[in-house]
């Protein structure tokens, strides 16, 4: 699928991936599952073309979007675990961070623990969004909307780890 190109998802296929993808958040907190909504509803807002792929491991779920199909094309990732709800930042290490709100020392990506919805309000938070929406590789297309795609995790790595 092209950047140009808008979802060709149908309704019904959205409506089974919003399922999956409520089925994923179920297993967490009803705190988790509250400030998942909400945050995906402020990054739709931010990136309304973007395409929400979506990960679900043993112990966590990753939502990345993406101006692709390609998780690893999004330029913003949700993930929610036990642990709580984190705001990663594909290509952080580059972003100016003066409050020094981005934790990780990976070699890309960069996240902020989400306490709270009104944490994706303050000014600093809307800051690095916007600076990492501008400073992203591929480009969103101009318009549309984006599908909600699931890709499977658990398969796969189970095939991997088969003894030898």
């Amino acid at each position: 699928m092209s950047t140009s190109e808008v979802s060709t998802q149908s309704a019904a296929e959205r409506r089974s991936a919003e399922a999956q993808v409520r089925a994923s958040i179920a297993k967490f907190a009803p705190a988790h599952i509250r400030l998942v909504g909400a945050t995906r509803r402020r990054l739709r807002k931010h990136l309304p073309t973007a395409h929400e792929v979506v990960y679900e491991y043993r112990d966590c779920f990753v939502i990345s979007f993406s101006p692709r199909d390609r998780g690893y094309e999004g330029v913003l990732a949700i993930r929610g675990s036990a642990d709580g709800v984190r705001l990663y930042f594909n290509r952080g290490k580059g972003l100016p961070d003066p409050e020094k709100l981005l934790k990780g020392s990976g070699s890309q990506a960069r996240w902020i623990l989400l306490e709270s919805a009104s944490t994706l309000a303050h000014p600093a938070v809307t800051g690095l969004i916007d600076e990492a929406i501008a400073r992203n590789r591929v480009p969103f297309a101009p318009a549309g909307r984006g599908s909600v795609i699931i890709r499977t995790t658990s398969a796969r790595k189970a095939r991997r780890r088969r003894p030898a």
